[in-house]
């Protein structure tokens, strides 16, 4: 992958930059910064080359159409007070509006262009039609940047299909992310512990299957643990169940056994009749129960206080540990124990410490915790999941091109 260096003189030159500012608002108000605050290394870089700094980003999903609850406004007044200077918001994405404030930029301005996934074609399968957007957004650009690790699993027109119409490489953060991931799976200092957490198993199936093979541990908590106690055969109530992952996570207890891996699962659970996710409340009492012992009539909703001694003594035992997906409902304070347990862990490990993206890197900074605690928090919760399933990201390989 071409880094920024190898793009030549970049003062004067509109420099095209692919960012991801999708982050958490609360109407406009902004209660996550993270992914704006790891941009600013290249930003800086490219500002101090003397460029003028054209940026691409989204905000959850308008789904193609123009819709003001999505508008980056936000993030050009957050971002203009991280880097000290104003940050212009362009009213569209590649119209009149873009192409006037780009045209009247000076060395190290910053424009902002509006939310990419206003335009239809940025997300299209029909591959033509993301070209014909690409091409446009190209038009804004000399060169092109991605700096955007979270949507590189992406096949998108800001993506994957602009690289391929200007000199194109990585910025510093897309190099970082793709440097950790690699040494995860290419040459951790052993024990290599994963931690996966989260809702869904599903979501995690194809991880787990890829880390088996690699990984020395593998701690399954959060709401996809409760199809792995089923999985067992223990009674789970009313928690999450997956049917259809069941006689995967299954296999993946035996074969973990056959090859002498460690697949950890929650021996206790907290437990309540239920919770209201919006309201953040629990329905009655939060009781702890044995992981086996869980009431037809009750949901497991975190990990318990034994199950948190015996992760953290895991996680604190690994040189490389990576992590993703909460331990609980750790929104609502009385289900937050386990998150915060395997959190603090994380920070005592004497070696790599890898937070996955998505809700891990919100939780860490919900609960307290600075990033320099942490070895890296990636900015990718989907991205970082598809690099650990070994698969190839769209939005990296298009950059080994001969661009």
């Amino acid at each position: 992958m071409k880094s920024i260096n190898d793009l030549g003189d970049l003062k004067g030159k509109r420099v095209l930059i692919r960012c991801d500012f999708n982050v958490p608002l609360d109407g406009t108000t902004i209660t996550d910064d993270g992914r704006i605050k790891a941009a600013l290394p290249t930003l800086t870089q490219l500002r101090d080359a003397g460029a003028k700094v054209v940026i691409m980003a989204h905000l959850g999903r308008p789904k193609g159409e123009v819709n003001p609850k999505y508008s980056l406004a936000p993030v050009a007044k957050r971002l203009g007070e991280l880097i000290g200077t104003e940050v212009k918001l362009a009213d569209d994405v590649v119209g009149e509006s873009a192409h006037a404030l780009v045209d009247a930029m000076t060395d190290g301005d910053v424009v902002l262009v509006e939310n990419v996934r206003y335009e239809p074609a940025e997300e299209s399968k029909d591959e033509a039609q993301r070209q014909e957007l690409a091409a446009k957004y190209a038009e804004l650009g000399d060169v092109f940047v991605s700096d955007g690790f979270g949507v590189v699993h992406r096949k998108q027109a800001s993506v994957y299909d602009v690289a391929k119409l200007l000199p194109s490489a990585g910025g510093l953060l897309v190099k970082k992310e793709g440097d950790v991931f690699s040494k995860v799976l290419s040459d951790p200092d052993r024990p290599l512990v994963v931690v996966l957490g989260g809702a869904k198993v599903a979501d995690k199936l194809a991880v787990i299957d890829n880390l088996l093979k690699i990984a020395d541990t593998v701690i399954v908590g959060g709401g996809m643990a409760y199809t792995f106690l089923k999985a067992q055969g223990h009674e789970i109530g009313t928690s999450l169940f997956d049917e259809a992952s069941l006689d995967a996570c299954t296999g993946y207890i035996e074969q973990a056994k056959a090859a002498g891996k460690k697949l950890v699962l929650p021996i206790d659970v907290r437990i309540a009749s239920g919770m209201d996710f919006g309201a953040r409340t629990v329905d009655g009492p939060v009781e702890v129960v044995k992981a086996d012992a869980i009431p037809a009539d009750k949901m497991g909703l975190d990990i318990g206080p034994e199950t948190e001694k015996l992760f953290a003594d895991e996680i604190k035992a690994g040189k490389t540990v990576v992590w993703n997906g909460p331990m609980g409902v750790f929104e609502i304070k009385e289900l937050a124990n386990g998150t915060a347990a395997v959190a603090k862990a994380l920070t005592e490990v004497e070696g790599l410490s890898v937070v996955g993206g998505g809700d891990s890197a919100a939780a860490v900074r919900e609960l307290g915790h600075a990033d320099e605690e942490f070895g890296h928090i990636s900015t990718g919760g989907g991205a970082s999941l598809e690099y650990l399933e070994g698969k190839e990201l769209p939005g990296l390989t298009v950059l080994e091109g001969n661009n």
